[in-house]
């Protein structure tokens, strides 16, 4: 692999409005193709993505559309339910967003008739992440600038809360010990719990702030990596407290960390949105310098897919993707 300087993106989808979030969804959703759903100010787009790379009838990339879901208010996060299935009858899509209101919106459709919104109220400030049970998707998690952590059932029941020291930046869910839950904080550290006897289990520390957003390798569990300040930071969980590795990454903030799921020692980071560009950094473990750059008008969102070496930011009027060549 070599450096590269910025490149334009591999490939590019128009939207209507301006994209403050996209989420490829992690979990098989029975067809060909990949979920994707991005939101903005007022609605939230949910299709299928095909790529070239996977189908050779595809020029490029196509982006195929499901529903669009009013939202009414500004969204600021979205997960997929492990529920959502386009091969079974009734079609299923449920997925969960954050918005600006400091409230949780469950929706729920079959892509007929039936259509509802569950709306969870209880968080008294900002929501920065959430995820589902990856197994069942029978619960959520959320985490906030309100410090707790708080956990949900599907009628919009909280069933469970966490008082954390400082705001809640990401929340991730164990993907096979259901019971395990890791919540980062933006003092810098990383807790896990046991969600069986409410306890904190292990935590991490970056040695620095301000956290903005971490994430735990579900390829290899023993990898948590996250953004502190300009620098990404990883760690190997079994060996220490503190981070194995640690990178200045971004001249300002960096502002988002993910994990590829296609390969455990690819990662992705972005800037700060707010500028002109935003930049998105690909970094592979083995190499000292990122292994891509790209940039995006005021990109928002990033996110991988669930096969290929391939994540998506969102920005004005458009979803860009890039590939990265492994």
């Amino acid at each position: 692999m070599k450096q590269e300087g910025a490149r334009s993106a591999s490939y590019t989808v128009p939207c209507e409005d301006y994209v403050s979030v996209v989420e490829f969804s992690p979990f098989q959703s029975g067809v060909a193709g990949n979920l994707l759903a991005y939101g903005g100010s007022q609605h939230v787009v949910v299709g299928t993505c095909r790529f070239q790379e996977e189908d050779a009838e595809v020029e490029g990339v196509e982006f195929t559309t499901l529903r669009v879901f009013h939202h009414g208010v500004p969204v600021d996060g979205l997960a997929w339910s492990p529920e959502s299935r386009l091969d079974l009858l009734p079609q299923l899509i449920r997925f969960c967003t954050a918005a600006v209101d400091w409230k949780l919106r469950l929706l729920t459709s079959d892509l007929q008739d039936r259509h509802e919104i569950q709306v969870m109220e209880g968080h008294t400030d900002y929501i920065n992440g959430l995820v589902f049970e990856p197994s069942e998707g029978k619960q959520l998690a959320s985490v906030s600038d309100d410090l707790t952590c708080r956990l949900w059932d599907l009628e919009g029941n909280q069933t469970a809360s966490f008082l954390l020291r400082s705001p809640g930046m990401s929340v991730c869910w164990h993907p096979e010990e259901v019971y395990k839950l890791m919540v980062a904080e933006k003092s810098g550290v990383v807790r896990f719990y046991d969600l069986l006897n409410q306890q904190a289990i292990l935590s991490l520390d970056s040695g620095h702030t301000p956290l903005m957003s971490a994430d735990w390798c579900l390829t290899n569990t023993i990898k948590v990596g996250a953004v502190v300040g300009n620098d990404w930071v990883i760690w190997d969980i079994t060996r220490s407290s503190y981070p194995q590795e640690k990178r200045p990454a971004h001249v300002d903030k960096a502002r988002l960390f993910r994990w590829s799921k296609a390969n455990e020692n690819l990662f992705a980071t972005t800037g700060c949105p707010g500028k002109i560009n935003s930049q998105l950094l690909v970094h592979h473990l083995g190499h000292p310098q990122p292994v891509m750059i790209g940039s995006s008008v005021v990109g928002a969102g990033l996110s991988w897919h669930r096969t290929l070496p391939l994540c998506v930011i969102g920005g004005d009027r458009k979803l860009s993707f890039w590939l990265t060549e492994m």
